[in-house]
This record gives structure tokens, sequence and C-alpha cells, in this order.
């Protein structure tokens, strides 16, 4: 029923607006526009393919047009009539545009029809166009552009989007925004079908929210976390401006309430009890005050003051959890004190809190601490953290100093002291700790001393350790040295002419005032001293010439004026020089200078000598053993079975397979190979062993020809290669029997020469030998199948 008021009211508010064509003005003409004069018509411009712009009286007559949304329409319904102020009698009608002909019918009347139910959501506004025609379907009425509109009805419910979530910190002031929440409606915001009012339906008694703009805010000003940390609050959105006759909808807003710091830190106990060795070290926790507060921890601040003394020997320091931890500033002595008592307060930063405190009246922010100290073994401690003493160089101290330890603890034992470094000179008494050095300190060697004592506890017990440095001062125990640059002399130098500037050096750490004198009279120099440690050498009397002989030298004396005095005398060579118009030296005879050698150089050049002539002695002793061992070799009737070893038997005289000696005897017919004993054989060329050849058989004996010549010249060649060679083994030990000389009325004895076959002795018995003579037996016609049978 509700739905019909609207739409017959909506209907009487439309009635007055008339539907007209839309006026087409071309934008360049420059025409103004001419209103109509007839009531109820109106003009409209029509274009033609043409660009040809006229005006012509309107002639449609339009009736107000709309339809009702979600209308059923099981059968068209009329909403309006198509009509003309020209009157033809027989007349059709035809319309174009959204819907036409499908949504929208026109019959021979200009009756429009519906033909289905709409849905302004959807679509809310069809424009249509319409055209007369006459019997003969000829156009009476140009195209008219007409509108139907698409009335609303409240067929749309409000939707939220999502839940919504907010916070707000507690103890916030009333009418702080917390979140603020929209819904949406489909139909007509125009219409009071989608005018939405917004309400709370659950939980009213700490949030409200604004019926229009939908803004959720806080109602009191006592919200507390710790009481209650959500709320979850149910809103209504209603449309047709929140009337009962409205749709609905509803959403869930969960609020969440921030903690802020609004509790005090009150401890758990009144009476902390806690125990702690004496060694404890330095800043490190030595137990916990538990807090309790009801606030998130990132919002506790408290704040620890120690009210009753020891705040020196104790602090405390906030922890990770915002506990309080007990510190220990002071190292403790249970000797000296065995227990500490203070009082501790606790109270909390509250800036920014505008109340009092939730527990403000049952905190507990002051507590009793007890700490027992408890008695432990400590190592020995020394009297002082570092031990400096000084000594000088160059002594023997029996009592540098003492280095001082004590056992902390009741039982008080004995303490032994001891040195690590095992290299350092200086030594320490076991039982007093006096310190005195082994041997005598050199201070331009080493000018401090830096060591480590142990006190260690009897007997085996805890140990300590502390640095002891010693300084080495310094004595006046080195002698000067001369420093001068070089000096030299022309030929030309008068007499009181500077010839050079004298300086010294000293290795001593001390101030010293050098002096200069010549050590023995000089006939040509002398020296003048400034007293303020410099000196000029200068020419006594002269000339100097570059052809005199003699050398030219002073013999200086140096003194530091130290106490003691320490001096020297240094050589002094000056160079004679032909100089040119600006003592610019043009010629030099010498040009060295000798200066005082130290004792440090001479050790060197001793140790060098010395080690040359134990190497020399090395090198001639391994030389005679050598000698001697050569020597031995040679009187050893057996080297040669020592240096020589065969793993298999030769053929005896009748083996001429591996070696053929005719060449002894062929040499004298050529004697090429032995015509150069004084030459050495070329490294490319055999040697004359490696040359001999196997000479053919022959059956009947024939008497070497002998060559004394050729044979003595190799013997020649032979100890010329055993002289030269070192590693060789001598030849004195190897006999060769090969050759006979030529004045021997004998004749050879070898049987190599001469065939067996004429012999009338029977060599069948060499059988019965052995096998080590079966190659023997063979040479001499042992029968082959007799001998294999017999072994």
């Amino acid at each position: 029923m509700m739905a019909w008021l609207q739409l017959y009211a909506t209907m009487g508010l439309m009635a007055a607006v008339v539907l007209s064509l839309s006026l087409a003005v071309a934008e360049d003409s420059g025409l103004p526009v001419v209103e109509t004069e007839q009531l109820g018509q109106i003009e409209i411009v029509k274009k033609e393919k043409h660009p040809v712009l006229f005006r012509q009286k309107r002639d449609w007559i339009w009736n107000s047009l709309y339809v009702e949304e979600e209308k059923p329409a099981p059968v068209p319904y009329k909403i309006g009539q198509l009509k003309s102020s020209q009157r033809v009698e027989v007349k059709s009608f035809e319309i174009e545009g959204e819907g036409a002909n499908t949504i929208f019918t026109v019959d021979h009347k200009g009756d429009l029809f519906v033909t289905r139910a709409l849905d302004r959501e959807e679509k809310s506004l069809y424009h249509l166009t319409a055209r007369m025609l006459d019997g003969n379907r000829k156009v009476i009425e140009a195209a008219g552009e007409f509108v139907v509109q698409v009335t609303d009805i409240n067929d749309n419910i409000p939707v939220f989007p999502r839940p919504y979530n907010g916070s707000i910190y507690e103890r916030s002031t009333i009418g702080t925004k917390v979140v603020e929440v929209k819904a949406t409606d489909a139909d007509d915001p125009t219409t009071a079908n989608g005018e939405l009012r917004y309400s709370l339906t659950h939980d009213l008694s700490a949030f409200q929210i604004d019926p229009v703009s939908g803004v959720i805010s806080c109602k009191i000003n006592s919200l507390d976390r710790e009481t209650k940390s959500q709320y979850v609050v149910v809103v209504k959105a209603q449309d047709m401006r929140g009337k009962p006759s409205g749709s609905t909808a509803t959403t869930s807003v969960t609020i969440t309430i921030t903690d802020t710091n609004d509790n005090i830190a009150s401890f758990t106990r009144k009476v902390y009890d806690l125990q702690v060795s004496e060694d404890h070290k330095l800043n490190e926790k030595i137990g916990t005050l538990e807090l309790e507060d009801r606030d998130q921890i990132q919002n506790k601040e408290p704040l620890f003051d120690i009210i009753s003394g020891n705040s020196k020997v104790f602090n405390i320091e906030l922890s990770p959890n915002k506990d309080g931890n007990i510190m220990l500033k002071q190292a403790l002595d249970y000797e000296t004190t065995n227990s500490y008592t203070f009082t501790v307060q606790v109270r909390e930063n509250l800036r920014n809190l505008r109340f009092p405190a939730d527990n403000v009246n049952s905190a507990v922010t002051t507590a009793q601490v007890n700490v027992r100290v408890l008695d432990v073994d400590e190592a020995p401690v020394f009297t002082q953290p570092i031990y400096t003493f000084t000594v000088l160089e160059e002594r023997i101290v029996n009592n540098i100093g003492t280095v001082t330890a004590r056992d902390p603890d009741r039982a008080n034992k004995s303490i032994r002291y001891s040195i690590l470094d095992k290299d350092c000179p200086i030594s320490i008494n076991p039982l007093t700790g006096q310190l005195s050095t082994l041997r005598m300190l050199d201070r331009e060697l080493e000018a401090t001393h830096m060591f480590q004592v142990r006190a260690q506890e009897e007997p085996s017990g805890l140990e300590s350790f502390v640095k002891v440095n010693i300084i080495v001062q310094d004595i006046n125990d080195n002698k000067p040295e001369l420093a001068v640059d070089e000096i030299f002399v022309c030929e030309n130098d008068f007499t009181n002419m500077v010839i050079g500037t004298l300086r010294a050096t000293d290795k001593d750490d001390q101030p010293a005032s050098f002096s200069f004198s010549l050590a023995s009279e000089s006939s040509n120099f002398t020296i003048k001293d400034y007293g303020n440690s410099t000196a000029d050498i200068m020419v006594k009397q002269g000339p100097f010439s570059l052809d005199d002989p003699k050398d030219y030298s002073v013999d200086v004396r140096i003194s530091d004026g130290g106490r003691p005095i320490q001096s020297s005398i240094t050589k002094l060579v000056i160079k004679s020089c032909r100089c040119d118009a600006r003592r610019i030296p043009t010629q030099c005879k010498t040009g060295a200078r000798r200066m005082g050698v130290s004792v440090h150089a001479l050790i060197a050049i001793l140790l060098c000598i010395l080690t040359i002539l134990v190497i020399v002695i090395l090198f001639v002793m391994r030389k005679r053993y050598q000698k001697d061992s050569l020597a031995n070799m040679k009187n050893s009737g057996e080297i040669h079975e020592q240096l020589v070893t065969y793993d298999e038997e030769g053929g005896g005289e009748m083996d001429t397979n591996g070696y053929d000696v005719s060449i002894l005897s062929s040499a004298c017919n050529d004697g090429s190979l032995l015509r150069h004993p004084d030459r050495h054989p070329h490294p490319s060329h055999p040697s004359l062993y490696a040359m001999v050849q196997k000479a053919p058989h022959h059956h009947h004996h024939t008497q070497p020809t002998a060559c004394k010549g050729d044979m003595a010249a190799m013997i020649e060649v032979k100890k010329d290669e055993a002289d030269h060679d070192r590693d060789g083994f001598p030849y004195d030990t190897l006999h060769i029997y090969g050759y006979e000389g030529p004045e021997s009325l004998a004749g050879s004895l070898s049987s190599l020469e001469s065939s067996s076959s004429g012999s009338n002795v029977d060599y069948d018995f060499l059988s019965d030998w052995g096998p080590r003579f079966r190659t023997l037996a063979e040479l001499y016609g042992v029968d082959e199948p007799e001998y294999y049978h017999q072994y």
C-alpha cells in the first residue's frame, strides 16, 4: 500500500513536466533561437543530409511517460499516447530507440505499451523517437525524441561491505572517534528509498553512533583495558530514513581498547633475600626484584631508588621484562662485610595520565633487600696493579725492589713468587718477592724490561699475576764517536784555512759536551775547539802536493765531558786534492777516510775469519781422507774382486764370440787408432776396447806380429784417462793378458789363435768337473749328447 502511495505522489510531481524534443542548433550558424508563439507547441529544427537549417512548427503533443519498476506485465499495459495537432483521418505511428518494439510497443492509435517488468537499478531511463505516417506511409510528423522514466520503489535492502574493526586508548575523553561505518542501498538516493540511518543495537554502555554519518565515538571517559579489553557492538542500517517500514541490515564492529600506562608497578614481596659470592664480577646481576604491573610491557616505566644507603655498592637496572636487576658496583669482601641491608622504592612514570592510577591505593612501592655475602677462596692480591722500578745499567743490583701480595682470605696462606719468563735478566726471591739482577743490563741494547710475576698460595693454591716494568737508567759508559764529512786539502790552501768541521755522537742518554783535540802533534794541521761540541780542523803549515807520496792524517781525541769522562781517539784521513779557484776539487790522490773500528765490528770480522779457517781445515781433512782411502784400496790385493762383480761365467780362452784380442796384433798394421796418444778420445768415438772386433777363426796357429810403439801408446792413453778421471777406479788392479812382446822367443801362450782340432789331448775329463766347466768342456770338443746324458 505504501508503495502505491509513493507512486501516486511521484506521478503528481511529474505531471507538470513535459518531455520535449531536443532542439538541435548548429554550433557555427550564429542564428538565435526563436520561441514558438503558439502555446503547447514546440518548435523543432530538423537535420537533413544537406547542411541546411530551418525551423518548423512542432505538431507533437506529449503526455507524461513513466513506468513503475517491477510492475508485472502478463499483458502489455498502456503508459501513454503519442498525439499530434495535425488532423489526418488515416495515420500510423513508428518508434525507434532503446527497447523500441521489444519493451515498448505502439498501436495505430498512438497508444504506448510496456510488455514486461522493468528494474530501475538496471536502467532508469529509456530514450525513444516517434514518427507519424499517413495512409500512404508518408511522414506527416518528423521524428521527435521522448523519454520513458522508470520510477523507483523500495525493493533493495542496505548492504555493509564488511565487518569493521576499531581501536581506542583507554581513558579517552567523551566523543573520541573510534571508527566510521558505511552501508550502501541500490535504491534511488534522491528518494527515501535510498536514505539510510544508523543505530547501535548491542552494548550501548560505552559507545554511540551518529545516525547520518555512521561515526562511532566514545560515550564515556572511563574505559579501562585491564577491566575490559574489547567491545563488540552491532550497527544497524535502515532505509526509508530509519522509519519502521524501511529495510534493515546489520554488521558487527570489534573495538579494541589500547593500553596506556595507568597502573603503578608493585613489588610482589616486601622482603627480598639474596646471596652473592665475594668474588662476584662487577656490573653483573646479583638478583631480580620482581614487579607486578597490569599494563602491557611496552607501557611499563618503573623507576627504582635505593633510599637507605649502600647505593655505592649496589645499583638497580631495568630488566627486559621491566623488573629490577640488582647490579654489583663495588667489589665485595667477605672478611670486611658479610651482609648488606637496604630499602628499595619503585615509582611509575605517569606523566601522560590525567587521572589517578587504578591501583594507587593497593600498590606495594617499597621493599627491603637483604644481601648475604658468601666466603670463597680468593687468589692472592697484589698491593699495586703495576710495579715499576729503576736500575742503573752495567751494575749488579741485589735489591731492585719488592713485589708484595697477600692472601685476602682469613686463612692468610703464605705466598710464593716466581717469574714466568725464563730469559728474563731479573730474578725474584720466591719467599720475599725481592727483585735482583742476574746480569748487568745495557740500556743501549734494551732500555725497558717487562715481565710478569706470579704469586701463588702454598701449597699449589690459587695464583694471580702482576706486570712489572724495569727501567734501565743510563750511565756514561759509551765512548764518543767522530761524525765528520769527507775532508780534503787543496794544494794551494794557506795557513789557518778551515778545511772541515768536526762533530761527535754518543749512544748514552745523557747531555754531552764534546771537546776535540789532537792526540798527537801534526806538522800540517791543527784543531780549533769552539766549546759548543763542534770544532774546525785547520791548515797549520803547507804547501801540499799531489806528487808527495805521503798520506795526510790526524789523530782526533774526543771527550764527552760526562761522569765518568769517556774519550776516544779516531784516525782521520785527509785527502790531497788539486782544486780550482772556488776550492772545488778537480783531482784527488786518495779519498779514504778511516774511522775508529768498534769492538762489535772487530768481533764480527774475527768470527768471519775463524769460519773461513774451519771450512778450509775441513776441506783439507776431507781430501786427505779420500787420498788415504784410495791408497788403502790400491794396497788391497782383493780390490779387483771387490770392484768387479760378474753374474755369469766367461767362455774361457776358446770363447771368441764376445771378445777379439787380435786387435792388439793388428794395431801394428793399422796404427791410426794410436797415432795421437796425447789427445783424449772424442765422446762420440768409441774407446779402444769397444772397437775390438771378433777375429776370424783359423785352424792353424800363427804368431802375431808385435808392435811395441803402438802398445806403449795405448798404455799411455789409459794412464792419461785414469789420471784425469777422479771418480774412476785405478787400472793398477786390472790385469789384461792378450799380447806378448815382439822380443819373446817362447811365442804366444794364448790358445785363442790356435786350433784345437790338431791336439791329441783328451779333454773329456772336463765333463767330470761339474756344471761350472760346462762351457769349457764344450770348447774343447766334449760330445754334447754324451755331456747332456751325463748331467
